[in-house]
């Protein structure tokens, strides 16, 4: 079998690259996936999926077959900007063909997750992989903005909540079962303003906030540590003031924060900590979970608090078995097992429903988000191949219980 499947992708490598080059020519930052959601809806019916659905939120989901196990392969199908154009030595939007990878923004982030997962459709079908399961390929929404917003929104308000997950981020075709969740915390401080010829007038709210910031930065050498997710952080990721004018003390001071956690840390943990920071600075502030509430491209607002929980699938799960199963099964020889350093969909799949969750996708994660961005044709092949035989080897291995 897995010779029939390595042997059978190489002969829809083209179809799977003009799919992957024109996704990636399609701009869909988050909040604006409408035409790459599109472009997917058509290869899924070129495929002949058994139902396609695109939800009130923007989600496309397409299912085959009909068993009692529910398993959905997962990809985001947004992406974040290009930033500095002169970054690039490449159109980041032309989707260009290079030596065997594929080069521009949201290839390897991750819409070659999505080409793969359609062609192991069609491999499926092709190769009649059906067993008692029922298969649903997601491409989700808003994960840029809010990841795993897009899932609370399936699980919540659709009723689906599969019985496992694979996320299909570039993992360089090595198996993940978790990585840190994340908080985001806002921090605001208030002074009194006054003109800025006599600051002893007033009192400056940015000079309250950077004694704060002093003691955050400390508070960063001092986080938890887990030997397999790693450690715990926390960083300043904006800064802004409120002032009557650039000649007066600011009277408001706004910082953002990035915070990271590794196993055992809560949302309630990370605010202790920041209230902690600001009273060992001596100021009074306001310190706050933030809120996500923006509009999708259909309008819909799905407002969620920004906390996203940390996950990791234990290491005797049968869910990692079969992933490690079907890898050995067709490339003969054993993954790499690791987790992500960056944040997923994962986050509400198992971090807030508890639905086992495994990660399997083509293309190193270092490239996200670079101006570098791009994914070898040939990982995209091979993870169209696990994907094909992975649902088949879960339901078997489910089923002997070992």
């Amino acid at each position: 079998m897995k010779h029939h499947l390595l042997e059978a992708v190489k002969k829809y490598e083209n179809e799977i690259i003009n799919f992957l080059r024109e996704m990636v020519a399609i701009p869909g930052e988050s909040r604006d996936e409408k035409r790459i959601i599109e472009r997917i809806k058509q290869e899924m019916e070129k495929v002949e999926f058994d139902d396609i659905e695109i939800d009130d939120m923007g989600n496309i989901l397409g299912r085959i077959g009909n068993g009692k196990r529910i398993i959905a392969m997962d990809c985001h199908v947004d992406t974040v900007g290009i930033g500095n154009p002169a970054q690039w030595k490449v159109d980041p939007y032309k989707g260009m063909l290079h030596e065997g990878k594929i080069y521009g923004r949201g290839s390897v982030d991750q819409r070659a997750g999505m080409a793969a997962l359609v062609y192991g459709v069609k491999l499926i079908k092709d190769f009649n992989l059906f067993s008692d399961f029922t298969l649903y390929i997601t491409g989700t929404v808003q994960e840029e903005d809010c990841d795993g917003l897009c899932w609370q929104y399936i699980i919540n308000e659709k009723g689906l909540k599969p019985e496992c997950v694979v996320i299909t981020e570039p993992t360089d075709l090595n198996i993940y079962r978790g990585h840190r969740g994340r908080i985001e915390i806002g921090v605001t401080t208030t002074g009194k303003a006054c003109h800025a010829s006599a600051p002893e007038r007033g009192k400056n709210a940015i000079y309250s906030m950077n004694k704060i910031i002093r003691e955050i930065e400390k508070l960063n050498d001092s986080l938890a540590v887990d030997p397999f997710l790693g450690k715990g952080t926390v960083v300043v990721t904006n800064i802004t003031c409120k002032s009557p004018s650039l000649c007066a003390v600011p009277d408001e001071c706004y910082i953002h924060l990035d915070r990271r956690l590794t196993k055992e840390e809560t949302k309630e943990i990370a605010i202790k900590e920041i209230e902690k920071a600001a009273e060992k600075a001596g100021v009074e502030a306001k310190i706050e979970v933030l809120t996500y509430n923006l509009p999708g491209y259909k309008g819909l607002v799905y407002p969620t608090e920004r906390y996203f929980p940390t996950w990791l699938l234990p290491e005797d799960h049968l869910l990692l078995k079969s992933s490690i199963n079907t890898f050995n099964t067709l490339f003969d020889k054993l993954p790499v097992t690791s987790k992500w350093i960056f944040s997923t969909n994962g986050v509400a799949t198992m971090g807030m429903h508890k639905i086992p969750t495994i990660g399997f996708g083509p293309g190193n994660e270092q490239y996200a988000h670079s101006s570098d961005e791009h994914v070898p044709v040939e990982h995209v092949l091979k993870a169209a191949a696990w994907y094909a035989l992975f649902p088949s080897i879960y339901v078997k291995t489910l089923e002997k219980g070992e």
